[in-house]
């Protein structure tokens, strides 16, 4: 395979160094161009960080597809990663597609929201443009595995990995994601833009029978007990891609994502949106240039990459499925954490980056060595989840499965303890 990772920013980096990392099992990585807007920038990662070779560094615009089209054609480019905001994805999908290279991203094309009950009522969901040309991809032979970090991603082969192995039948898929990084400077993640986008924006829920609404910012707050020495953390229904994607794949009853937003943090967010600061359309003055509400503050809020490199503790994603095994409830949790000091002696990034970057990584192993394959537009969830799992162990983010309150569990223990005393 021969890829080209647009955008050398925290998921780039982090992407970057785990191939480098992964020795054999990185082998399937013939050549990898890292290319961004600063070349000075791909420089530090290609040449400085993962020490040249098979690692180049370009210059790429990723809103010009000229610019994408000729790096793809110079150096035979066979596969994109697409590691850059949101905002230039569907330029990025369709150069891929014009090209007949093969896609990949992190997060989805943007929603927008009902223009009359946005709180209430679906419009143009994460990813609609992408899933739209599904049959356009399918027959031109080439595939486009969208939403393939940790958030959607690895959370959505947790689901499948669910479905093959632990359940009969699923009742709900419920994505968690919480941490016990302390004080303000994980509040963004990696990306001020992509956080603001996400929180502010209406936060989606999937029912059977009822399809796809929306409902309050940050609403149905629970209190979730996550493993790693992370314990109780308060969260928050906010918009993401597991939702849209999970049940066009997977038999469920309902859908949800929650993720631990400080209390004072939505606040702010909330407060950033009363005043326009999360305004991403209209242009402002500032000097001689213009530049959205948005765009602005991305400049002078200090770099969430940056300001975590002294952050302590740990972050869990992970899948929370409820259901019936042996006609008995079931309740597991598979999630993987992640300790925020340890990912950056390995990989230079937070721990947040870091798990965001080792999923695409590894499904481009599996699709080089064709143990996924596919054609159309997709998410993780449509394929094997074993191979999956398996490497994740291998690279370093080994995943955990937590047995929850439920009837096949106490089903379980109870008769291995009968066989226990009969033996």
């Amino acid at each position: 395979m021969k890829l080209l990772i647009i955008g050398a920013g925290g998921v780039g980096t982090s992407t970057a160094m785990i191939i480098k990392r992964a020795k054999e099992e990185g082998d399937w990585a013939e050549k990898v161009v890292i290319a961004d807007y600063d070349l000075n920038r791909a420089k530090e990662v290609a040449e400085k960080i993962c020490g040249g070779g098979k690692f180049i560094a370009e210059k790429v615009d990723a809103s010009d597809a000229k610019s994408i089209t000729d790096l793809i054609k110079k150096h035979d480019i066979t596969q994109v990663l697409n590691a850059v905001e949101p905002l230039f994805n569907e330029n990025i999908f369709d150069t891929c597609f014009e090209n007949k290279v093969g896609y990949m991203d992190c997060a989805m094309t943007l929603s927008i929201m009902h223009p009359e009950k946005p709180f209430e009522k679906a419009h143009i969901k994460l990813g609609d443009y992408q899933f739209e040309r599904h049959e356009k991809w399918a027959e031109s032979g080439n595939l486009a595995l969208v939403g393939s970090g940790v958030e959607p991603g690895m959370a959505d082969v947790f689901a499948a990995f669910a479905a093959k192995h632990l359940f009969d039948t699923i009742d709900e898929v419920n994505v968690r994601d919480g941490d016990n990084y302390g004080g303000d400077a994980g509040d963004f993640g990696f990306s001020v833009w992509t956080t603001i986008e996400e929180c502010l924006n209406p936060p989606m829920i999937w029912e059977k029978g009822k399809g796809w609404f929306t409902t309050e910012n940050f609403s149905e707050p629970e209190i979730f007990n996550f493993p790693g020495g992370i314990g109780d953390v308060e969260v928050v229904n906010v918009e993401h891609e597991e939702v849209m994607l999970v049940p066009r794949v997977i038999d469920c009853n309902r859908v949800t994502f929650k993720y631990g937003v400080p209390r004072d943090f939505r606040q702010l967010l909330l407060d950033l949106r009363r005043v326009g600061m999360d305004d991403k359309h209209t242009m402002i003055k500032v000097g001689d240039a213009e530049i959205t509400p948005r765009d602005f503050l991305v400049k002078v809020i200090p770099s969430p990459v940056e300001s975590t490199m002294n952050m302590t503790g740990k972050g869990c994603a992970g899948t929370w499925v409820t259901g019936t095994k042996d006609g008995m409830r079931r309740s597991v949790y598979i999630y993987q954490v992640a300790d925020n000091q340890e990912c950056i002696k390995k990989y230079t990034t937070n721990s947040v980056v870091a798990q965001t970057a080792v999923s695409p990584v590894i499904m481009l192993e599996l699709l080089a060595k064709g143990i996924w394959s596919g054609k159309g537009v997709k998410g993780p969830e449509s394929f094997d989840p074993d191979p999956y799992v398996e490497r994740l162990a291998k690279y370093e983010f080994p995943a955990g499965i937590r047995e929850m309150d439920s009837e096949y569990c106490d089903a379980l223990n109870e008769r291995q303890f009968l066989e226990a005393v009969a033996r």
